[in-house]
């Protein structure tokens, strides 16, 4: 993978290092944090067109959740009807089923780049120099497990990392919860709320398909649910075996695309 990468990472590497020898003067040790920070919050800007794109697809496929498990249930033998019902579903609504999908696609080569910059020891053949700086006295080159082990300075810087690291990660949970919860489905139109008399018809059926769909108790959303929430913390697992340096940026990646996502809900819901 680094060889398909190569030369992005070292036109990144010559960026973040450039970045590190103007930061030096005024922040001193700290600046090739300051320049990791930096660098990771403009690819992340360049990227917000992509990262909303990507969110407005997620949404409106929670918004059709309810309709497309009805259509499942519906034709759940009829695999062909069910496909042609659920492309017109999206044709009407203007989407496909990859619109959340294939902008987070497309990113992922940029972020891969950086992340790639900020664990390889070397660059385009030369030592990567900028795991040889420091945090409070520990190289950003070092493992959290190696060099002076898990105690001490080096213990605490990576301690602290992993901990806001799980800290995002537990938001990002609840954000993202919160984004996936679409509108329940009512199977009674306007005339259901219009007393006893409308309910007493023979349209107000009694059965199970006059609940409102909800996809959220199924047993298969119940498994997806558990599935991203441990999923959501394989970063937290990941920093720990990553030089501190790829821990920064994931770090801030991290809180950026919290922040994405926490603007993107305030946006959707003060527009409903």
């Amino acid at each position: 993978m680094f060889s398909l990468f190569g030369v992005p990472v070292d036109a990144a590497y010559h960026l973040v290092a450039g970045f590190t020898g103007i930061l030096t003067p005024v922040l001193g040790g700290l600046a090739a944090v300051a320049a990791i920070v930096a660098v990771t919050m403009a690819v992340r800007t360049i990227l917000m067109p992509l990262s909303f794109r990507a969110l407005r697809g997620q949404a409106v496929q929670a918004r059709l959740a309810p309709q497309l498990l009805a259509l499942r249930q519906r034709y759940a033998k009829q695999p062909e009807r069910l496909q042609r019902e659920m492309s017109a579903l999206y044709k009407r609504e203007g989407t496909s089923m990859f619109a959340g999908f294939t902008p987070f696609l497309l990113q992922w080569p940029f972020l891969s780049v950086m992340y790639l910059l900020f664990r390889s020891p070397q660059v385009a053949g030369r030592p990567n120099t900028l795991l040889t700086r420091d945090l409070f006295g520990v190289p950003l080159g070092t493992h959290w497990l190696s060099g002076a082990g898990p105690l001490g300075v080096h213990g605490a810087v990576f301690a602290g990392l992993l901990v806001l690291l799980a800290g995002l990660c537990w938001l990002s949970t609840r954000l993202a919860r919160l984004m996936s919860v679409p509108p329940a489905v009512p199977a009674a139109g306007p005339k259901a709320a219009a007393g006893p008399k409308a309910a007493a018809g023979p349209k107000a059926a009694a059965g199970p398909k006059a609940a409102a769909v909800t996809p959220a108790g199924t047993p298969t959303a119940a498994a997806t649910g558990a599935l991203v929430k441990v999923l959501s913390y394989l970063t937290v697992v990941i920093a720990a075996f990553a030089p501190l340096a790829a821990g920064i940026y994931l770090l801030t990646s991290m809180g950026w695309s919290l922040a994405e996502r926490r603007f993107f809900l305030r946006r959707q819901r003060a527009v409903e």
